[in-house]
């Protein structure tokens, strides 16, 4: 079976008007090779066929934060927010295996990303990803995010938090807002979206010092599906109350 990942420069440009460097093509490849190899140790993913890995993992990561680093992709409703610097901080939380974590940290020398997973053998894995890719700017944290979201070295200390997870998106605004600092922004990966999920989240968010700024769907360039990108915009400061305690998002959710 062929295992080499495509580079998909043609459509990387035409999409997210992008191509990454022959430096972080080479990286990209060794993330894959690493995920086939870890994947034999236990279940990293069950996204592993070339272009599906590329498109779900690799682009998929970008798009969400594509906004932010490529020019040509701004979107003017998230620009007359933004006023973030360059050198931006991250945090992913849920990264699983790690994404969007690992390939922002590739396209993004000058970003400093943190990913974390309640799941020990998930970080093992990043963490030896992070060295074999010599990211000098990723780190991975064992923790829940209810826990680490109350400990000052992290609250409301984030450019950027992001969140790919599977959920309500009530109870992921709940996870990642209180790491965004004012003035920053959380993104929710998505698939499906209509517009009782809006009027849910916007609940949701006023009661975390936050609003909805941006709705934007895409579809995907390999597969034509629907992707949508939440943006939360982080407009006061997140109440003392949230996130509430380890379990409690999901059972009542905002």
């Amino acid at each position: 079976m062929e295992r080499n990942l495509p580079t998909m420069l043609d459509i990387w440009d035409k999409t997210l008007h992008w191509q990454p460097s022959d430096r972080q093509n080479q990286q990209f490849a060794q993330l894959y090779t690493a995920i086939l190899e870890g994947n034999k140790k236990q279940n990293l993913t069950r996204i592993t066929k070339p272009q599906e890995f590329w498109e779900k993992h690799l682009w998929d990561s970008l798009l969400g934060v594509a906004p932010f680093f490529i020019p040509d992709y701004a979107v003017a409703a998230l620009q007359k927010k933004s006023s973030l610097a360059k050198n931006l901080k991250i945090i992913d939380i849920g990264t699983g295996a790690g994404f969007p974590g690992l390939p922002l940290a590739i396209a993004n020398p000058d970003w400093s990303v943190t990913m974390v997973d309640s799941t020990r053998k998930k970080i093992a894995f990043i963490l030896r990803a992070i060295a074999q890719l010599q990211l000098s700017n990723a780190e991975a944290i064992v923790s829940r995010a209810e826990a680490l979201a109350r400990q000052t070295p992290h609250r409301e200390q984030y450019d950027l938090a992001l969140i790919r997870a599977v959920g309500q998106a009530s109870v992921c605004a709940e996870y990642i807002l209180p790491f965004v600092k004012i003035g920053g922004f959380a993104v929710l990966y998505r698939g499906y979206w209509e517009e009782t999920d809006t009027i849910a989240l916007k609940t949701a968010v006023n009661q975390l010092g936050s609003e909805i700024t941006l709705i934007k769907p895409t579809k995907t360039p390999l597969s034509d599906s629907i992707r949508h990108c939440i943006y939360l915009y982080k407009k006061s400061s997140t109440p003392d109350l949230f996130p509430r305690q380890v379990g409690v998002p999901n059972q009542q959710p905002l």
